[in-house]
């Protein structure tokens, strides 16, 4: 275990409690006080670390995911349950606010071909979140929203991409994870670089109107 704590870079403490929880299958038994561990603990310990430390998953939900990937499920369906698990949730919002925003992503999803209804995984907190933006009046906003589905079709097949290249179940939830949660934050930065470009080349010389000044206090 001092072995695999030294090339997982994990504390052999954290290393038994992961074992005690279920969430890293036990050694080869060697003697009573010994087990033999492999490169496959490697990777588990490097998955479950990514799930609590960078997804900041429950160990019940890291150990539902473990279980999905060692019963041999679907790849499809064991990125399901790490998404499922990632996704935040959103306020309650009124009936009629909910209905108009479950209509503009249904016909959003036939037309770029995904699966979505009220019960996807996202659907809460997508369905929140369009609802706060018409109630703070930005339709500009959402009459861009087919754009910015058209965006988010490309960078669904780079997370894709960094995906199809892992060589086990593990590596690729694992990637899947630390893609969705840091790729999220890597995209936030690169968006505001982006931005602040933008805006230089299209507001170069503007100066806000002496009028619309705020006056000293």
């Amino acid at each position: 275990m001092a072995e695999l704590s030294a090339e997982s870079g994990i504390p052999v403490a954290t290393i038994k409690y992961y074992l005690r929880e279920g969430l890293l299958p036990p050694g080869e038994r060697t003697s009573p006080n010994q087990a033999r561990y492999d490169e496959t603990h490697v990777q588990r310990l490097k998955l479950v670390r990514a799930l609590i430390e960078v997804g900041g998953l429950s160990v019940a939900t890291v150990r539902e995911v473990v279980r999905a990937v060692d019963e041999g499920t679907a790849t499809h369906n064991v990125l399901g349950v790490a998404q499922r698990a990632l996704t935040g949730s959103a306020a309650d919002v009124a009936e009629e606010d909910r209905q108009w925003a479950i209509e503009l992503l249904s016909a959003l999803a036939a037309k770029h071909g995904w699966k979505f209804g009220p019960e996807h995984v996202v659907a809460p907190a997508l369905i929140g979140t369009l609802c706060t933006i018409r109630a703070l009046g930005h339709d500009a906003l959402l009459a861009r929203i087919d754009d910015y589905a058209d965006i988010a079709d490309q960078v669904a097949a780079v997370d894709l991409d960094t995906v199809d290249v892992q060589q086990s179940l593990d590596r690729i939830v694992e990637a899947a994870v630390v893609g969705t949660v840091l790729g999220d934050r890597m995209f936030e930065g690169l968006r505001r670089l982006a931005q602040a470009a933008e805006s230089r080349r299209r507001y170069p010389t503007y100066r806000m109107p002496v009028s619309s000044r705020r006056p000293p206090a």
